[in-house]
């Protein structure tokens, strides 16, 4: 087994042409880079210099592999500044998992957030209604996730609650509803809405509220994003129900947003899955999210 101290020695003796400078290079004495040199051409298994009235002249098998030895010292170099980087957080890789209602908003913001002072880190951030999110967390094929409900328990993931949200409902500027401030979901009934997908947990909340209030909703339009959704009730499709982030994404010129009565409330929740702790550059990922929570907190958008 080589030894690096061995091979350094070997290097700075091939580069700088002499043990005198070899030692003077490493900070070590002659005698010292005599005996480095001795042990590795032992190891070896052939002569790696030609001995000449105390003087050493590399053979061409030296040569040869000393460009070996020049590649396996630039590996180890490489090694130990990947280990200080892992360890202060600055690089990694990371899945993040969210419902696209978050991919949409705020997780966007936070990964902005995220590369400007982790820019050697890279992030997969994988958009997922809530059933395959948390099947993403029991397989523990995420390192975190964001979701809008806490039932994450029964599939090995801990749930951490990060905000409490109130819907708001937005509407096309000019509605007849749109000079009030809060908005009975009753009057809402002969309105045509535009809808996130039925499997969203946002959308089944709504459901379940108007349900409770006997209220029958006509759906012009079901759509997977949040994006979407407001694009169409930007162009007058109709009304619709959403998570307050997406105050964010409206032209205030289009559309105009009310907040409920009753209200229509969830938490936002990080997941991760279950007996894998996180990393440190994903505990620096989770920051950026807990800061930019903390900047909706004052904008009003989330308690």
């Amino acid at each position: 087994m080589y030894k690096t101290r061995e091979l350094e020695a070997f290097d700075a003796y091939m580069r700088l042409g002499g043990v005198k400078l070899a030692a003077e290079h490493m900070d070590t004495s002659q005698p010292m880079i005599s005996r480095l040199l001795s042990g590795l051409e032992d190891k070896t298994g052939f002569s790696l210099f030609l001995r000449k009235r105390n003087r050493l002249t590399p053979t061409p098998e030296a040569f040869r592999f000393h460009q070996s030895v020049m590649r396996h010292l630039a590996g180890l170099r490489d090694l130990e500044q990947e280990a200080v980087a892992i360890a202060n957080g600055q690089v990694g890789h990371l899945v993040i998992a969210a419902q696209p209602v978050f991919c949409d908003t705020f997780l966007l913001d936070a990964l902005r957030r995220f590369r400007a002072t982790h820019p050697h880190a890279t992030v997969q951030i994988v958009d997922v209604g809530m059933a395959e999110l948390l099947r993403m967390i029991s397989e523990q094929r995420c390192d975190l996730a964001f979701g809008i409900t806490l039932n994450a328990d029964a599939f090995g993931g801990d749930a951490r609650p990060l905000g409490r949200c109130t819907a708001r409902c937005i509407m096309p500027k000019g509605h007849p509803l749109g000079q009030e401030d809060e908005i009975p979901l009753p009057r809402l009934r002969k309105e045509w809405f535009i809808d996130l997908s039925p499997d969203s947990p946002l959308r089944q909340r709504v459901d379940n509220m108007m349900d409770t209030i006997d209220v029958r909703r006509t759906i012009a339009a079901e759509l997977r994003t949040l994006h979407g959704v407001v694009r169409l009730v930007e162009r007058g499709v109709g009304v619709a129900i959403v998570d307050p982030v997406a105050i964010r994404l409206i032209d205030p010129d289009k559309v105009t947003a009310h907040r409920l009565i009753p209200e229509i409330t969830w938490d936002i929740a990080q997941f991760v899955p279950r007996d894998r702790p996180l990393s440190a550059v994903g505990e620096a990922f989770a920051h950026a999210i807990s800061e930019e929570l903390e900047s909706l907190k004052r904008q009003g958008l989330v308690v």
